[in-house]
């Protein structure tokens, strides 16, 4: 429908066609309900672009669509070599519009308040990336044969669940749609996937790529609503066969309970708290640039956020020092078009509200602010911006130490020994991310082994790769993601037993 769609201009000044409706059956379509989603810039407050809704209705034509691709012959049984090709081709279709991705992102919640020089230089290329690799692994699927006796032929099969459930966070749409997406097609699923309500605009722009990569109609269904209804019913909803879920632990928690009630397969990332630790033998100019960029990178709005920063006594202040340097030259706070900003604004004035309670909240109980603290004026009074804050005298009891803030805060707290730094980084109800600094090669596997966590940096943070796996211990979250174990999640082993000569 050519209503559901808008001329934009971003302000970096790409002209393009913004799609508006819930992408369903390879067209976009409008809500049942006429509830729509108005995305505003965090830069400067303005409104942007309004967007279709879905219903719990709209969710069950976008499940049932999906089911009809997962049965068709278009689909199942389209060799896995032609799977993985429409993937790469996807991969190149996004590649050659990744200037309007990134000028989209930028300024729609500014990528969550990202600039658009770091859209270019990490959510595409992961994007892209992720779609490349995901097409090389659709014709990987592999089953065994297994030696039992002379009567008995076994061997496994890798299959399809059918239809997956998918729901993405705000902080990095593209790249977390190509996380879940990529893998799931590339194993012969179908997908109804929906979108954060702060970050649509892109998502919408990535559907008209499906359909002219060749996807058939049915096997990716885009929908955009708000989490209560269209999430609710999209976890719930008897078609679906498995659910992954990028989020909140409380949400988590709950799609949990949802999915146990019908026994679904499940794949949940729920945050973190994160500890990156300084040994004082590390290379203390390079932990200072990664512990900054650990916490302040993307305002803070990273699940493994290194937040909670743990320094041996004997360099603490030195470390204090230079970090405190480093935030006032590095953490520049500005527009997402700048490229000169480090730091842009917080995804939504309900996030800005979130980091500012709970800095106020780490004043109260008595923490020193050595950094930031408050809330920066942006152009005009608008924006939604916060000063990159650290705090010292932080202690195991306080609020700041215990819950995800998820936005640019920064504790550093001194350790004495190796094993008070392993059981600071393991006081937690969290088990997403972790980070050491040293140069001894013993002690950082000795302590990356130890510390409860399912992805452990050694001498940097925050630099994950689409090859390598990606999960959560602990309340962190359920299951893999990415690399051959996100291929893998994708997929049931059935066992087939051939009776080559056991007679009754």
């Amino acid at each position: 429908m050519s209503d559901l769609f808008i001329n934009l201009t971003t302000p970096n000044g790409h002209s393009y066609q913004q799609p508006t409706g819930l992408f369903i059956n390879n067209e976009f379509v409008r809500a049942s309900s006429g509830q729509t989603i108005t995305t505003l810039d965090p830069a400067t407050e303005k409104e942007i672009a309004t967007v279709e809704a879905a219903s719990a209705e709209d969710v069950d034509t976008a499940v049932r669509a999906a089911k009809a691709a997962f049965k068709a012959p278009s689909w199942k049984k389209l060799p896995a070599t032609e799977r993985g090709r429409l993937l790469v081709r996807l991969s190149e279709l996004i590649e050659e519009k990744k200037e309007l991705f990134a000028s989209i992102d930028a300024w729609d919640n500014g990528m969550i308040g990202k600039t658009y020089e770091l859209a270019m230089e990490d959510d595409l290329p992961d994007t892209i990336g992720t779609f490349r690799y995901y097409g090389g692994w659709a014709d990987k699927s592999f089953g065994q044969t297994i030696e039992t006796s002379p009567e008995k032929f076994a061997y496994t099969l890798r299959q399809p669940f059918g239809v997956v459930g998918q729901i993405i966070p705000w902080n990095f749409p593209l790249a977390i749609f190509a996380w879940k997406v990529a893998p799931a097609l590339a194993a012969g699923n179908t997908v109804v996937i929906k979108a954060a309500e702060q970050t649509p605009l892109s998502i919408l722009v990535m559907a008209t790529l499906i359909k002219k990569a060749g996807f058939p109609p049915g096997v990716v269904n885009i929908l955009n609503g708000y989490g209560r209804e269209a999430g609710a019913a999209l976890t719930e909803h008897p078609l679906i066969d498995k659910v992954s879920f990028t989020g909140s632990t409380t949400t988590g928690a709950q799609i949990m309970k949802s999915a146990a009630g019908q026994l679904k397969e499940i794949v949940l990332e729920t945050g973190g708290k994160s500890p990156l630790i300084v040994f004082n033998d590390a290379d203390i100019d390079q932990a200072v640039k990664w512990s900054h960029a650990g916490i302040m990178s993307n305002q803070g709005q990273i699940c493994t956020a290194t937040s909670r920063i743990f320094v041996q006594r004997d360099i603490y202040d030195r470390f204090l020092a230079l970090f405190k340097e480093r935030v006032r030259t590095a953490s520049i706070i500005g527009d997402q078009w700048s490229p000169n900003t480090f730091q842009g604004p917080q995804v939504t004035r309900a996030q800005y509200d979130r980091v500012m309670h709970y800095i106020n909240v780490g004043k109260s109980e008595g923490a020193t602010v050595e950094t930031g603290g408050e809330a920066f004026a942006g152009p005009d009074g608008k924006g939604f911006f916060v000063k990159p804050t650290t705090f010292t005298n932080v202690n195991s009891s306080m609020k700041i130490y215990k819950e995800e803030i998820f936005g640019p805060v920064g504790l550093i707290i001194p350790f004495d020994e190796e094993e008070d730094a392993i059981e600071l980084a393991n006081d937690t109800l969290y088990g997403l991310g972790a980070a050491v600094f040293t140069m001894n090669l013993r002690r950082g596997h000795r302590v990356a082994a130890e510390i409860e966590a399912g992805t452990v940096w050694l001498n940097s943070s925050q630099d994950s790769d689409h090859r390598i796996p990606f999960g959560g211990y602990k309340t962190s979250g359920v299951g893999r993601e990415l690399g051959q174990a996100g291929f893998d999640a994708y997929t049931q082993v059935k066992a087939v037993h051939v009776n080559m000569g056991n007679d009754l």
